[in-house]
């Protein structure tokens, strides 16, 4: 089954762009705003998705429909029988088990069938597909429908370039421990990691092996590469991993600041699970760069020992903060905790939100002076974005590559000093305890000449990612140079060279 729902605001021509996105909400909501960027710059956007994605990103798709942009938001039904998935199992952050999310992942390409009838039918034919990394399946039936096919990432090119670098110089081959420290080959600057901090690739797990192949097929047959980054942030790490490739990326973000309307902004995702009003009137009655904030994203499982370290790490900080749980991370233990003394200890300078958090609002009012962060992409340019210095503590996948771009290359971050994988590591261990939490945020949040720095550089590279999506900024150029390049008549040349 599938349904449609469709927002136009002429009949004139446009370019036409399929986006299939990853169904997990670090790369569903940066390659929505990607869509509402499209389709502002003057493009038909077709996107597609299904039933509960949608409806988690409702607002997304009511804010495009009321502003009259010409994007198509189609809704295919998701096999989750088939792949013996509880029913609705259609994002990654509610796959039950670690078994089932290779049914997951194998069962996406199911929708090669109805991704290219559908688009088959469509007037007018689409020029080009922007699909997730993740999505092997696409490169097929971009081939079948004779278009382009770009692959979109929502990592940034330093951590790209990395990944690829371990990979093409063969690193693991020589690496005995994967505690073992080693220099990431073919950078310009020391870049210090572990095999453990960061795989010679994706899905790179036991048993992954022949989904990672075909990523990797599809990845090098792609036409080229979109990335959520920009040039002023990362401009030789971009070139350098063009020249890997072997083929053009475009480096048209950070996509979300295309929209300025703050309270749209605040629902992307999913409803947040606090008030907008009471979130903002408790920021409005703190000081200047005062609030710490809290949030290790959608995917990030902290469990209740590492979730009390963190609380009582931050109520020895004795500064204010704002604290993101997750609602499935609320165990019996946590609750109890929580409202035996903590709570009550706390609530003058504390705000505790359970369940889904409207980040960028918090992140761009003017109270909050430091992010503590998973160190996914998403989060990290959203903190960059708003010129919010950092507090590092990565979990797993792409996250410490993430982190040693914000402390060791942009030099606007502290770290609280993980080491190690944090999702799939013996429970009994806790990677951080509540004195490292305690110094980094007094490091960061209690001035002194390093914080200042910090401080500084952030609030620097916050102006520089606005400015890029101003109106004759690089990734609003090269946006243009985008859509002239995969319409019709532009395919002839070779505009938006980094």
């Amino acid at each position: 089954m599938t349904s449609q729902i469709i927002i136009h605001s002429s009949n004139e021509p446009k370019p036409h762009f399929v986006l299939v996105p990853m169904m997990a909400q670090g790369h569903m909501i940066p390659m929505l705003d990607f869509a509402v960027f499209l389709a502002h710059h003057g493009s038909l956007v077709t996107v597609i998705t299904t039933p509960l994605n949608a409806s988690r990103n409702r607002a997304t798709i009511n804010s495009a429909r009321d502003s009259g942009i010409s994007i198509r938001f189609v809704e295919l039904a998701f096999p989750c029988k088939e792949l013996g998935l509880p029913e609705g199992c259609e994002n990654i952050d509610i796959v039950p088990s670690a078994e089932l999310m290779k049914n997951f992942f194998e069962g996406l390409s199911l929708l090669a069938e109805p991704v290219e009838k559908y688009l088959r039918e469509q007037e007018p034919y689409p020029n080009c597909m922007v699909t997730d990394f993740c999505h092997h399946w696409t490169q097929k039936v971009a081939d079948n429908l004779q278009i382009p096919r770009l692959t979109f990432f929502s990592i940034c090119c330093f951590t790209l370039l990395c990944t690829h670098n371990i990979s093409h110089y063969k690193v693991y081959d020589r690496i005995t421990d994967e505690h073992e420290p080693f220099d990431v080959p073919g950078l310009s600057q020391k870049i210090v990691v572990t095999k453990d901090q960061a795989p010679a690739g994706f899905f790179v797990e036991p048993g992954w092996e022949e989904f990672a192949k075909k990523v990797e097929k599809a990845e090098l047959a792609a036409d080229g590469i979109v990335v959520n980054t920009f040039n002023d942030l990362e401009l030789q790490h971009i070139k350098n991993y063009q020249i890997a490739m072997g083929k053009k990326v475009w480096a048209v973000g950070p996509f979300f600041l295309h929209n300025k309307n703050l309270s749209n902004m605040s629902m992307r995702g999913n409803k947040a699970s606090i008030d907008i009003n009471k979130c903002l009137t408790w920021l409005d009655s703190k000081e200047p760069r005062s609030v710490v904030y809290v949030n290790f994203g959608s995917l990030t499982f902290v469990e209740a020992r590492r979730l009390i370290e963190i609380g009582l790490g931050l109520e020895s900080s004795n500064h204010p903060f704002i604290w993101v749980i997750k609602e499935h991370e609320i165990s019996p233990e946590v609750e109890g905790w929580l409202s035996e003394g903590f709570e009550e200890r706390v609530k003058s300078r504390s705000l505790l939100i359970k369940g889904w958090a409207p980040q960028v609002l918090i992140l761009s009012h003017p109270a909050v002076g430091g992010f503590m962060t998973h160190c996914g992409w998403n989060s990290t340019l959203e903190g960059i974005s708003t010129g919010v210095p950092m507090i590092t503590w990565p979990h797993f996948a792409d996250q410490f590559l993430n982190e040693r771009m914000v402390v060791d290359v942009l030099k606007i971050g502290v770290s609280v000093g993980v080491k190690k994988r944090g999702m799939w590591v013996d429970s009994k261990e806790v990677l951080a305890n509540r004195e490292d939490v305690r110094k980094a945020v007094k490091r960061l949040m209690d001035g002194g000449e390093a914080a200042e720095g910090i401080r500084q550089r952030a609030t620097e590279v916050g102006r520089k990612a606005r400015d890029a999506m101003k109106e004759g900024g690089s990734s609003y150029d090269s946006m243009t140079s985008f859509i002239h390049y995969f319409s019709v008549e532009g395919r002839t040349d070779d505009e938006g060279q980094v």
